[in-house]
């Protein structure tokens, strides 16, 4: 990416010449622990080198201007620093709207308006978390633009809280953490309910992690995922009555199966069982990761998918097949990642196998599904940061 590109373009833009600050946070991919950050597990995502530009400098009075490369024919969004509501007309603006606002309802003093490009080279619709992204990206922005007293944790929370709250979709905390924490070849295992957090070294020599777009289109806030939330929810109470837990990732799969007869709801207790069960298996993928033995690594992910896929029912046939394809040509491990219904799959593959791996598993998802797969081979990279 040449910044020297994205500076000509926000003053040509914004009609400027005056000094900009720039600015990074990237895409995350979360390679085992779906669904689990909602309900007090554990996720084991990383950074990836692909994200969210921005080019920022302040206004000197209270008019917020944003513009994306990515949505060119919107234009430039004016918004008032003083009035911060969401607007479906602002489209992709809401985002760092939304941070703006929960930063000054935080008490930190945004003083004046300001200016910022946004350009994504994140998949659109992908699944690896552009929306976080370009929230972090915004914070990080903030915190250089006025001097705030603020840390990435903290801007991790308050991210995810504009994503709660002004957004309305009710996402866990891992896309935030992991685009805010991330680290340059290590994955993160995040234990939610705490936030206490390890960085595991991802040891790939001779393996890539390649990725794979359905460029099946879907909105979170639109999917079925608050759906799944809130059955989760359920399946808690309930066993509430009984145990003496937080949240499902209190407990182990004996624990779950000795008490899940409580949950009447069969629908809620597949549910609530992926959840007590992804948990166990992300942390079982990090011991195997530690062990050295990467195809039981690859085993636990593929466990994973065959859960999302019977237990939590948010795969689909695109992801489906895709994952079934990767199996059958040689993956170590495959499986879907994100919130599903659409959106990408990540596998492990050998070096030496990857061309013919993307050939094949590429040809059998189009014979079946009619488009298209897209395929992007990653590195793990480093949080949000001024560039």
């Amino acid at each position: 990416m040449n910044l020297d590109h994205l500076v000509d373009d926000f003053n040509e833009i914004f009609k400027t010449k005056k000094e900009v600050h720039t600015f990074f946070a990237p895409g995350r991919v979360n390679l085992i622990g779906e669904h689990t950050d909602y309900n007090g597990g554990h996720v084991f995502p990383c950074a990836l080198t692909f994200g969210t530009y921005a080019i920022a400098r302040k206004r000197d009075d209270s008019k917020i201007r944003l513009f994306s490369k990515n949505f060119n024919d919107i234009g430039i969004i004016e918004v008032d620093l003083c009035d911060l509501v969401y607007d479906k007309k602002d489209d992709w603006a809401n985002y760092p709207k939304g941070v703006v606002k929960i930063f000054k309802d935080a008490g930190l003093e945004i003083e004046t308006g300001f200016e910022v490009l946004f350009f994504g080279n994140i998949p659109n619709g992908a699944g690896l978390s552009s929306s976080a992204s370009i929230e972090l990206a915004t914070s990080i922005v903030l915190k250089d633009l006025f001097n705030l007293d603020i840390d990435m944790i903290q801007m991790v929370k308050l991210s995810q809280k504009s994503e709660n709250e002004f957004i309305g979709v009710k996402c866990g905390i891992m896309d935030q953490f992991a685009i805010g924490m991330g680290k340059k070849e290590y994955a993160i295992l995040l234990d939610t309910n705490t936030l206490k957090y390890e960085y595991v070294p991802m040891k790939l020599d001779g393996i890539s992690i390649v990725i794979a777009n359905t460029n099946k289109r879907r909105g979170l806030g639109d999917s079925k995922y608050n759906q799944r939330r809130s059955e989760c929810e359920s399946a808690l109470k309930v066993l509430q009555e009984k145990l003496d837990i937080s949240s499902l990732g209190d407990l182990s799969e004996e624990r779950f199966e000795e008490n899940k007869d409580f949950i009447q709801n069969e629908i809620h207790r597949k549910r609530a069982k992926h959840a007590v069960y992804e948990n166990q298996r992300t942390m079982k993928a990090v011991k195997a990761l530690n062990d050295g033995n990467i195809k039981g690594f690859g085993q636990l992910m593929n466990g994973s998918h065959i859960s999302l896929r019977d237990d939590y029912e948010v795969t689909g046939t695109e992801l489906d097949t895709l994952v079934s394809a990767a199996w059958k040509n040689g993956a170590i491990g495959s499986r879907m990642t994100g919130a599903g219904f659409g959106g990408c799959t990540v596998s492990l593959v050998y070096d030496h196998e990857r061309t013919g791996f993307i050939e094949k598993v590429g040809k059998d998802y189009e014979e079946k599904i009619g488009y298209k797969a897209d395929f992007y081979v990653v590195s793990i990279g480093d949080g949000a940061r001024q560039i």
